[in-house]
């Protein structure tokens, strides 16, 4: 297939962002590119990860690089879904009561700490992340695109915490976890923190903003003209059926996984700078995008088995299809 040249401007404007987002966020690329893949994805990213590791930073850094508006919640067990939403208030200049947005209203979203709010919160963000939209006493709102949840949950402290609905979790592209930084990278950051200006400087001194709200329009657009052969959507089809069927797992992927693995894929291939998706573009997005999606059934808990790992296993037994 032959290459296409705004393909290839897709490629060098996601490792420009890639570069300058390296100039504050030191390691962790994996990371930060398939938050990226989700936006572009026009989908939302499930994190997994210890404090500390700057995930208010990451979002932050988007915000400006991206020319996106950016702001964080942090979900406690005493949040109400308005205050995720907003809520009408009185105002007695006009005696009428007008709508007060919350801060869901924004472009790229940190979700603190999810799960430590109980399910009617959680369940005021189901519509948001699914319809980009959000309903109070009937009237709609429609949100700001491009929009991205990126939620965190610490998987250390399970007390005070509420466990996630599957009809939540599904809503998510991806679930991501971050590791502690290696030994070099952490050195990097500890440099980084010595330096006056870089403790200093606001982050909009510190990276140029590359794109904006229209610009990313753009690329989705374009993301979703790359071709997928035939092949490449059965193979995506076997891989998420094949989690129904496999012994360790006790609760197999929805449709819906499907769908996120192939629009990830595209996205993989466009900053590629490729016009068409690939098996390996598949394999390594299958992971990420289904370890929400699947439970391990008792008996492969008890042996200690991990859903990473048998989704290892999995993959290998399933043909991977030449184009």
């Amino acid at each position: 297939m032959e290459p296409r040249a705004e393909f290839s401007d897709v490629r060098d404007k996601i490792d420009e962002i890639l570069t300058e987002s390296s100039k504050v966020y030191v390691g962790q690329s994996d990371f930060v590119r398939l938050t990226l893949i989700a936006l572009f994805a026009g989908g939302h990213v499930l994190i997994e990860s210890v404090p500390g590791l700057g995930k208010t930073l990451l979002v932050r850094l988007l915000g400006q690089i991206l020319g996106c508006q950016f702001g964080r919640i942090q979900f406690t067990a005493d949040l109400m879904p308005s205050d995720v939403t907003g809520q009408p208030v009185f105002d007695s200049r006009t005696q009428d009561f007008r709508f007060r947005r919350g801060p869901v209203f924004t472009q790229i979203l940190l979700v603190d700490e999810i799960n430590r709010s109980p399910a009617k919160t959680h369940a005021a963000l189901l519509e948001i992340m699914q319809e980009r939209q959000v309903t109070v006493d009937g009237t709609t709102y429609p949100l700001e695109r491009p929009f991205l949840v990126m939620a965190t949950q610490n998987p250390v402290e399970s007390e005070g915490t509420y466990n996630l609905p599957e009809a939540q979790l599904d809503r998510f592209m991806f679930k991501l976890v971050v590791n502690y930084p290696s030994a070099p990278e952490e050195d990097d950051i500890l440099h980084l923190h010595c330096r006056k200006d870089f403790v200093e400087q606001p982050i909009d001194q510190q990276v140029r903003t590359l794109l904006n709200a229209a610009e990313i329009g753009r690329i989705q657009g374009l993301c979703q003209e790359v071709h997928v052969d035939e092949k490449i959507i059965k193979y995506i089809n076997r891989i998420v059926r094949k989690t129904r069927e496999w012994p360790a797992f006790y609760l197999g992927a929805s449709p819906r996984a499907g769908i996120a693995i192939l629009y990830a894929a595209r996205v993989q291939a466009a900053f590629a700078g490729r016009s068409y998706v690939t098996p390996d573009d598949v394999r390594e997005l299958a992971i990420p995008a289904l370890r929400h999606r699947v439970i391990l059934s008792p008996e492969a808990e008890v042996e200690g088995e991990t859903v990473d790992h048998a989704m290892v296993s999995l993959l290998k037994t399933i043909e991977v299809p030449r184009l």
